[in-house]
């Protein structure tokens, strides 16, 4: 399969950004297992998304048909397959090759497909369970968003749920957009939501760690400086 091609800018923009940061990420471990602050945000967000999961699942994770927009080279599906989920029943959309790539080469027995959030190539209420990390409020064109979001709830099955996680505000990158409660809500306005505002500041934190993790315990458990929202959204039976 070829590279997917859109003409529309902010798609063009957002495929250029994507692979400005894999180019970056060669040269700094900011997101890499041996960075503490990374890794200490990812198991705080671990426990958190697992404690949704066994308050609001009714099926087990394993059992479900699970799609996530936006997925990368599948950091996200690999923590949910730690948390379960099967390998064939887990499918990412991406709108880089390369990134595809690199998830086929690690898990093959996921499915990985090029495509625009936009035109999700499934069919009506295919999924029980979608997953939508940070890739929203990369999306500076609130059409767009809004074309995702509608298409996001045409696969999904009725009952069925997102689990969001993305940024309130990210002021140290003018490529990014905070995406606070409200509009998600307008983004999905038939839904119920179970929202919490998790993950201290990233550059917080990462001043923060190593040294001074109690600091950082009692800064996330104020919220205040929390940057990120986890929202369970469940969409009518």
């Amino acid at each position: 399969m070829g590279p997917l091609k859109d003409q529309n800018p902010d798609i063009q923009r957002l495929r250029q950004e994507y692979a400005r940061r894999t180019e970056k990420l060669k040269t700094n471990n900011l997101y890499s297992s041996d960075n503490s602050a990374h890794q200490w945000m990812i198991n705080d967000r671990q426990k958190k998304i697992l404690d949704l999961l066994n308050s609001n699942l009714t099926s087990n994770l394993s059992d479900l048909q699970i799609l996530e927009i936006g997925c990368g080279s599948g950091g996200v599906i690999r923590e949910f397959i730690r948390l379960g989920a099967m390998p064939a029943r887990l499918i990412g959309v991406d709108l880089l090759l390369d990134r595809l790539g690199k998830g086929l080469e690690d898990l093959p027995a996921c499915a990985w497909i090029n495509a625009n959030g936009q035109h999700l190539p499934f069919q009506d209420e295919s999924f029980d369970l979608l997953l939508q990390f940070t890739a929203f409020s990369s999306i500076l064109d609130p059409n767009i968003k809004k074309d995702m979001a509608e298409q996001m709830l045409r696969v999904l099955k009725p009952g069925g749920c997102i689990l969001w996680y993305d940024f309130i505000w990210n002021p140290t990158n003018p490529q990014t957009r905070g995406i606070g409660l409200k509009e998600i809500k307008n983004l999905f306005p038939v839904c119920e939501f179970l929202p919490s505002r998790i993950t201290l500041a990233p550059p917080l934190t990462r001043l923060l760690l190593p040294r001074f993790p109690h600091l950082a315990d009692r800064l996330l458990s104020l919220k205040l400086f929390n940057s990120h929202l986890l929202v369970w959204i469940k969409k009518p039976a």
